[in-house]
């Protein structure tokens, strides 16, 4: 960011509004797709009275409902929103094509690097003739431009512009600032998704590319969490040294609402790590003996399962082994545990875990390890979907990332076994590791 008179000084700290807040909430916590998410950004942008137009723009990925977009060359995806009766817009005429998009490239040279925010047209210098022409074409005199970033590469832009010259309010960059943060935080959960979704279809083809593909999603998420929690606690310190009466009780409210939601989607990256050092370890397939694995297991999870009134009640065989790395074996019982203790009734319950020997369907002996509750249960609509990743039926109050069975389920697989379950809707539900017995050498 230059020193010029055109441009105003982004760096004076201040709040965002209680309603934005609110709205970075709802992005960051529902299942509300992408475009919504932006529709919803750019209406509570547009009820700025000094807002006559917003626009954005996806390059790198495409909205998922595309009806009110406009796709210009192949390459980029806008959408434009204007106050009722106004004329100024940013769009290509109908019929044009994308080279007469506005390209302004004195103004996006620094919206690109994170923002800028110009309070007057006419104030541009020389430099800026082709940015200061296309404005005036449009009849815009100022304009708040910022860009969807993460870890260096540009999703897209946000714009908001006014046919009024002269400073904006601190407020509105706050919430602009904060709004961006969570759509482009939205944008690479979405990447992210869809990319680990492809990855986990491709079976044994894709675990050359687990180790790359797992530690580039963990960065690429910590980026864009790291600057919403940085802002959001930012925003709760100032709320917290200033005088009772300027502090807005909706900041207090769904301000750790939202570092609670970045601390969820965190807990997704780290499951997405640990996942890829399960896949990608360095341990061979060894023989297990489940009691072993069964009694870390509920070692770990004693203290959850005390404090969720959850019994826990080990029945397994102390003969029974599996060949299969031990990483993937704790790490699979674990999912399954913690699934039942955490999914339980309000009012505690029972978590049964159990061995039983079976063939598998080419005749060679397995071992299945049994977690079974009689906690609420799952409908046959939940369960013929409760292996897909990211689908969690849990209230949202329960922390988890969606991931555990389906992770879980790839990780079995490796070691030539399966994971299934089984549930009936008020009665409970069983989710069983199998896996391939261990046949001594000598044996």
């Amino acid at each position: 960011m230059i020193d010029h008179p055109a441009l105003q000084d982004t760096s004076v700290p201040g709040q965002a509004s209680q309603e934005a807040v609110g709205l970075a909430k709802s992005i960051l916590e529902s299942d509300i797709g992408l475009s919504a998410a932006i529709d919803l950004v750019a209406k509570h942008l547009l009820a700025e009275p000094r807002v006559d137009v917003v626009v954005t723009a996806l390059t790198t990925v495409s909205p998922d409902d595309k009806d009110s977009w406009l796709q210009l060359g192949g390459r980029a995806w806008v959408r434009e929103w204007a106050r009722p009766g106004s004329t100024r817009s940013f769009l290509p005429p109908p019929g044009a094509g994308p080279e007469a998009a506005l390209s302004q490239p004195w103004l996006s040279q620094f919206a690109r690097s994170g923002g800028v925010v110009l309070v007057d047209r006419e104030l541009l210098p020389p430099e800026a003739a082709q940015d200061r022409d296309e404005l005036n074409r449009i009849g815009v005199r100022s304009v708040i431009a910022t860009a969807y970033l993460s870890d260096g590469e540009m999703f897209g832009s946000l714009s908001a512009a006014s046919t009024e010259p002269g400073p904006w309010s601190e407020r509105l960059l706050q919430d602009v600032r904060l709004l961006n943060a969570a759509i482009s935080s939205r944008i690479t959960l979405e990447r992210s998704r869809h990319a680990l979704a492809e990855a986990l279809e491709t079976g044994t083809e894709a675990q050359l590319a687990y180790q790359q593909f797992f530690g580039a999603v963990g960065h690429e998420l910590r980026t864009p969490l790291a600057a919403i929690l940085g802002y959001t606690e930012g925003l709760l310190d100032d709320a917290g040294h200033a005088p009772a009466e300027v502090v807005s009780d909706g900041m207090l409210r769904d301000g750790p609402v939202i570092v609670r939601a970045c601390e969820q989607l965190l807990a997704m990256v780290d499951s997405l790590l640990g996942a890829g050092r399960t896949l990608t370890g360095a341990d061979q397939r060894q023989g297990i003996a489940i009691s072993d694995a069964v009694a870390d297991v509920v070692h770990w999870h004693r203290t959850p399962a005390q404090s969720a009134h959850v019994e826990m009640h080990v029945s397994v065989d102390p003969e029974a082994t599996v060949w299969a790395h031990a990483s993937g074996v704790r790490q699979v019982l674990a999912n399954l545990l913690g699934n039942a203790i955490g999914h339980h009734r309000p009012e505690g319950g029972n978590v049964h875990l159990s061995t039983e020997p079976l063939l598998g369907e080419s005749g060679q002996a397995m071992v299945r390890i049994i977690v079974r509750d009689d906690g609420p249960g799952l409908t046959a609509e939940q369960m013929r979907h409760v292996f897909d990743p990211f689908v969690r039926f849990a209230s949202g109050r329960k922390k988890g990332s969606g991931l555990g069975l389906s992770i879980s389920r790839t990780v079995a697989e490796r070691d030539g076994g399966a994971v299934r379950g089984e549930s009936t809707p008020g009665v409970g539900s069983s989710f069983w590791l199998e896996l391939p017995a261990f046949a001594p050498p000598d044996a």
